[in-house]
This record gives structure tokens, sequence and C-alpha cells, in this order.
């Protein structure tokens, strides 16, 4: 029997292992395993150089003994001499202790991944760790190799008949957790359960094997990336679409990558890709890997060339890994194309549901904005009475379930915008209905807009495109006004609306509101509206952004009075009146000044406008007014 000293410069390097290398003690049985693999990989690769026999049944056994506290894994691969027992075991990560310490004494969140240890992680949950191996090349005698945590080894000949390796942990009492069926099921299904060898416990194989993403996609069908969604990601119903990517040459990578129906805001911080290494499982947090906007995606990524041995902001900087994000992107613009060509009416359908990404993208990486600048599209709203035929046909406009969606490019050839940079936008059908309905009825298109993704998207469109000023429909007058028929003056020079104008200003008494008269198109035109200055709105907007806060109204706005509706047609002849019989101040007249304030408010409230309290009062002043409206016809 030999005895001897692992090669290490420093006692200390086990307890690094058991508490500082991994967060979890659990991966020890992923390493485990994967040598087992790699073992039966080497023995066939050996076996067709004539080097060895293949075996013809190659698996990894788990075998759990209660009794002697111990858990075996098992591999009938190429096994091991006793040279190759002193190289690669006695030999800590191929590297000096010192080096070793040196990398992993940090923080454990600082690695992905710890392949080069292999072996060692077995100390993590045992306190002695017996080999049983024998090689399967040339006339090679069996051997057992033993370490109790120390940096001291016995190697000695032993009585093993069949070639591979067994490697026997004796448990630590407080890591029993892993002689239980439940557990090591659990952690081969996490960890294992892609892997190309039939991994067994107590009889029964317990991995899936077989990875869809390392088939071609020509062998795959939609059940089969529908199947492998869901045993990923159990009770989230099915994707929208994938993307399989696939490509050995600059870097080897294969993976599925899906497109989930989100129900609420995606995670743009942390992911549920999930990263493996030649079918291994190493991590579901990849936002070092993978673009910030792509981490909301789900699925699978296998790659051989993303180093796991270097810290998370090494991998951030790493050319290659780079390089194999950008492929990512690109696939996936490439997959939007595709969709957007063949396939309108599905991606149309799905556009809510995929726009954050994009557009986000879009904002975050100029190259990519490059690839998907012609799959944005914008949901639309159009006059129901126009015909819109074709535009269907020419694939100008795409409907889709009574919707109708379209580019920008589109919109503006449709719309005949070539001098105007002119683009309407609605970021609110409700509180925005009144301009909107305007615009419809002078058979304006308007797009809809995401209020909270947009906000940021569309002024960075108007910075990359020179041809595009979006403006929401209730930013301006100019579009919505009928054109102003000729009124008789009085001696004063002042036409009946500018009279209704004098007497709004002093009933509200607010220089921060300007007050603008008109006669507006449309039949369902409110009373008064709300209207903002594109750009002192989104001033507003971004300061309420920085605030953390929802965007409020301005103290700075304009109130447009519709005087062809029928309150201010009537407050109108109050105001009149009370000028030619008393040729008195109109405001004197307190109903007016009521109706004027209460006109206002509704139109505050109609845009949120009003807080809480605001409202409240409103309800009161507004049962006051009708009681005195009431009394008065009396």
């Amino acid at each position: 029997m030999e005895k001897g000293e692992i090669r290490i410069n420093t006692e200390n390097i086990f307890p690094i292992i058991k508490k500082a290398v991994y967060s979890d003690h659990e991966i020890f049985l992923r390493e485990l395993v994967s040598n087992g693999v790699d073992a039966i990989s080497k023995r066939r690769m050996a076996s067709m150089a004539g080097d060895c026999e293949n075996t013809e049944e190659a698996q990894v056994i788990i075998t759990i003994n209660r009794e002697q506290n111990t858990l075996t894994i098992s591999d009938n691969g190429i096994g091991m001499n006793d040279e190759e027992i002193k190289k690669y075991i006695n030999q800590v990560a191929f590297s000096s202790a010192e080096e070793f310490l040196t990398k992993y004494k940090k923080d454990n969140d600082e690695f992905i991944g710890h392949f080069g240890l292999g072996f060692y992680s077995s100390f993590m949950v045992a306190d002695r760790v017996d080999i049983l191996t024998k090689s399967a090349i040339g006339e090679s005698k069996a051997f057992k190799w033993s370490c109790d945590g120390s940096p001291n080894f016995t190697l000695e000949e032993s009585e093993r008949v069949s070639i591979g390796t067994d490697v026997i942990l004796h448990l630590l009492e407080e890591e029993k957790e892993f002689i239980e069926p439940e557990r090591i099921k659990s952690l081969i299904k996490k960890y294992c359960d892609f892997m190309p060898i039939d991994v067994l416990l107590e009889g029964e194989i317990i991995n899936k094997k077989n990875p869809p993403w390392r088939k071609q996609p020509n062998e795959l069908k939609d059940e089969d990336y529908i199947e492998l969604y869901k045993y990923l990601y159990p009770f989230q119903g099915d994707p929208l679409l994938w993307i399989h990517l696939n490509t050995d040459y600059p870097y080897d990578i294969q993976g599925i990558l899906y497109f989930p129906k989100l129900s609420g805001r995606a995670d743009w911080e942390k992911g549920e890709i999930k990263l493996f290494c030649n079918q291994v499982f190493v991590s579901d947090s990849i936002k070092e890997i993978v673009p910030k906007y792509l981490l909301p995606l789900r699925g699978v990524i296998d790659s051989t060339d993303i180093p796991l041995n270097v810290s998370r902001s090494a991998l951030q900087t790493d050319r290659k890994v780079r390089s194999i994000s950008s492929f990512i992107s690109k696939k996936i613009a490439n997959k939007l194309k595709d969709l957007i060509k063949n396939s309108p009416e599905f991606y149309a359908e799905i556009w809510d549901s995929i726009s954050a990404f994009i557009k986000i993208g879009a904002i975050e990486d100029d190259k990519f904005a490059d690839l998907v600048d012609s799959s944005i599209i914008f949901e639309t709203i159009i006059n129901s009475e126009k015909d819109v035929t074709k535009d269907i046909e020419n694939k100008s406009l795409i409907k889709s379930n009574d919707k109708y969606f379209t580019t920008l490019a589109n919109y503006k050839e449709r719309n005949k915008i070539n001098d105007s940079k002119k683009i309407i936008y609605c970021s609110d059908l409700i509180a925005q209905s009144s301009a909107l309905n305007i615009c419809l009825s002078d058979n304006k298109e308007v797009i809809k807009s995401d209020p909270l993704i947009d906000a940021q998207f569309l002024p960075w469109l108007e910075s990359k495109n020179e041809d595009y000023q979006f403006q929401r429909v209730d930013s301006e007058i100019n579009e919505l006004e009928d054109k102003e028929s000729n009124e008789i003056v009085d001696k004063d020079g002042k036409s009946n609306t500018d009279n209704l104008r004098d007497t709004i200003v002093k009933a509200l008494n607010n220089e921060k509101v300007t007050v603008k008269v008109h006669s507006l198109s449309s039949k369902d035109a409110p009373p008064a509206m709300i209207l903002l200055p594109e750009q002192m709105r989104r001033i507003n907007d971004m300061g309420a952004y920085m605030e953390q806060k929802m965007p409020g109204l301005p103290e700075y706005h304009v109130l447009l009075i519709n005087k062809e509706h029928p309150l201010i047609v009537g407050l109108n002849k109050i105001t009149s009146s009370k000028i030619i019989i008393d040729k008195k101040d109109s405001i004197e007249n307190p109903l007016a000044s009521k109706i004027v304030n209460h006109v206002y408010d509704m139109a505050k409230l109609s845009v949120g406008g009003l807080d809480q309290e605001q409202i409240i009062i409103l309800q009161n002043n507004n049962a006051e007014l009708i009681s005195e409206l009431l009394n008065s016809t009396n």
C-alpha cells in the first residue's frame, strides 16, 4: 500500500472547498455524475482508436446505503490506473494551491461553475471519500484510493473486477439528506436531466437524456418545442414563439429560446434562461451572457465556449461572450423579420406580449435596433366608417382580431405625410377619448402607444429618425378645431367668442391656464378639454418619472372651450344677457361663475387632473349647481 500527501502547499484547502467555493453543497452530485459521463465518453473514444473495448450499456449508477451512510456514484467508463490516480486526483484542479486559494477565497457569487474542481467537491458533504477504479486500457489492476479530508491519502491495489470507477462518499452527519432517493432525483432533474448517458437510482432511469436543443430544427415538431417548455417551466402555459440556436463555428452554441406569455411586468434583472455546459445545468442567472433586454426570455443556452471559472465581471468583457450575445440577438431579430413577412396576422396577435423586448432592446443596442427596424409595429385606430380593404390587401395594414397594426413607414404613406413629420398617437383611450374622437371624425389615423415604454421609445425614435415627430391627440388645437365663423363684434371690437373667453378667464382667475374658444367639429366633443403642448407634457412626465410618481396635470396648460356644446351655448346666453341688460361685468353672475368652474373641473377630471379630495369637492359643487339650476327654473 502506498501512502502519500496530496500535492498542495497548504492544509486549509479542504475547508475552503467545503465552505467557500460553492454556495450550494448539492453541486457535488452534478460534478461526480459529470465526471462519470466524461469517463464513459473517453472510453468510447479510446475504443474507436483500438486502445480498449467499449461498453455495451453505458450508464452512471447511484447507490444509497443507509446502514453505512454512504452514497456511491459508479460508472463503466475508462477508469484509471495508479499513475492516472496520482495525476488526476492528487493534483487539485491542475494548478498550484496558491493560485487555487487566491481564486476561490473570494465571494461565492463571483464565479459561475467550478468544473475544474470536479471530484474534490465531494468533501463538501463527506468526511471520507473512497475511489475504486480499474482502467479499460491494457492489463491494468484495480486500485483503491482513500482520503479523510486532509492532505493525506492512501493508494492500494483492490479486487474490483469490472472496468470503471466507484466514488464512495461517507456522508457527514449534517448531510444525510443526500441519502434520500427523492432528494437525489430532484438534483438529477435539476443538473443532469439532459446528460447523454442513463443515470440510474435503485434500478430506475431518472434522467430524460436526449435534449431537444442538441437536435437539428428539422428533426423537431412544434409539439416537441412546447413539451420542452412545459417541462422546464410547469404551469406557465404555451410559449408564444421560439428560436432554435445551433452553430459550431466560430463558437459552439446550441439552445432554444422562448418568448413567454407574460402575466405581468417581466423580470429584467435576473432572467430565467438556463445555462448548460455539455448538457449539464450550470446556472439560471446569466445576465452577464445575454443582453439585459433578453433576460425575460426563457429556455436553454448550451455552450462549451462560455468560460465557467472566471468572475462575472470578467464575463461581461469577454470577447467571445460578447460575440455569442450578438449572435443570439441577431437570431432573434431574424426570427421576427421572418414572422412579420410570412405570418403578419400571428405577429400582430402576439405583438403586445413581445413589444417590450423589442423596444427596450432597440433603445439599448444600436445593432439590434437596425436589425428590428422593419419589425416594429403599432396598433392603429381608424375611423370605423373608413374602407381599409385595399390597405389590408397590399399589406400596408395588418388586421388581427378586429384590430389594425402598422409600421410607421406605412402609416406615413397611408396618411400622405410627406412634408409634415407629424405622427398622431394616443396613450390612454379613456382619458384622451374626447380628442381621439375628434381626430377620428376628421378621418385622421391615430397610433396607440404604451404609456410606460413608449414614453421613452417615441422620443428615442425621433432622435434616430428626423422624419418622425410624435404628437399626442390632446396636445394641440390646430388639428381639432373648425374654421372660425364670422361673428358680429360689439363697439369695443370684441366678438361674442371674445366676450365668452373673457368671462371664463375672469371666473377661473388663474394666470397659468390659457383659455381658447373654438367650434369643435365632432358632435361628441365635450364642453371643454385640457390640452397639453407635447414638449411641456413630456417635461412634466419626465419630472414625475425622476421623482418615481405618476404624472399629474401640469400647472400650465390650455383649456379649450367648445362653444358649440349646449352647456357652453347656455353659458353664453347667460353672460350675454347680463352684459346687455346690466352693463356690468358678466362675472358678477354667481351662476355663470359656478358653471365655468364646473366645466373646468370636469375637463381636469377627464385627464386625471383631480386628486381624491378635489373629486369630493367637485361632487359637492356639482350637487349645489344642479340644485341652483333647478330652483332658477321655478
